[in-house]
């Protein structure tokens, strides 16, 4: 299993935010999610100026086997979107916690990402999905 940047909070759906240094929310799902779903081949992303909600989905990552939503961890509306993965999907099989980031929220309430899972905790939650 990859090491998990310790700058992360996570959901237990798999679902990752970095609060960059600006309060802006960048948002991606783990490497362990994409492990899960193999090879990707469709990313669907929500449009800039969109509103996302907190634990509702808002975008979809499509492999070989599967499709499956992805969650917002936070609520916000959306600024930037990872608009390389229309073209580079895998790039998420790649790079999970870097370049295959997926969109970047304005956080209607910064504190928001505390209340999510920390790298720790995230890592225990991996370690029971394997039992």
């Amino acid at each position: 299993m990859s090491e998990i940047p310790g700058d992360l909070k996570f959901l237990k759906s798999h679902e990752w935010v970095r609060v960059e240094a600006d309060g802006k929310a960048t948002i991606g799902i783990s490497d362990h999610a994409q492990g899960l779903l193999g090879d990707l081949v469709y990313v669907e992303l929500p449009g800039v100026g969109d509103r996302v909600e907190a634990g509702t989905a808002c975008a979809v990552v499509e492999s070989v086997k599967a499709a499956s939503d992805v969650y917002a961890p936070v609520s916000g509306t959306v600024v930037e979107v990872n608009s390389a993965l229309g073209d580079k999907p895998e790039t998420i099989n790649e790079d999970a916690f870097g370049e295959g980031w997926l969109f970047t929220v304005e956080m209607d309430e910064p504190g928001q990402a505390n209340d999510l899972l920390d790298p720790d905790a995230y890592a225990e939650v991996l370690e029971n999905d394997d039992h």
